[in-house]
């Protein structure tokens, strides 16, 4: 498999404390082994602004795909989806009006009001 570890000097997704927590919580919840699993994130057509985000649990990255790591939890993001989301922070909220991932992206030219869809 030639996966390729993004060097971190250069272009980065990178994960929150407690964003990398929660997948580590969510992997174990699976059974994933840790050290092979991750969250997939990606971006794709739709949404209300023309993109919308996308995440699910991996059992292992894929050939082409980016691969970041903080915190003892993984990142795969397919070359496609990276280059909307390089410099893009993964953080996780729990308040009392929302609970989930949420993507901090500076290549985002304007978001919805629901943080799931946005324009670049």
């Amino acid at each position: 498999m030639a996966t390729e570890v993004a060097n971190p000097t250069i272009a980065k997704i990178s994960l929150s404390e407690r964003a990398a927590k929660k997948i580590r919580e969510l992997l174990e919840k699976e059974g994933v082994p840790l050290e092979q699993g991750g969250l997939r994130v990606g971006v794709q057509g739709g949404g209300c602004s023309g993109l919308s985000y996308a995440m699910r649990l991996d059992t292992q990255a894929r050939d082409r795909d980016k691969i970041f790591e903080e915190f003892g939890a993984r990142l795969f993001v397919d070359p496609k989806s990276f280059l909307y989301l390089n410099g893009t922070t993964l953080e996780y909220e729990e308040t009392l009006m929302r609970q989930g991932f949420v993507f901090q992206n500076p290549n985002a030219a304007r978001n919805c009001g629901c943080g799931s869809s946005f324009t670049a």
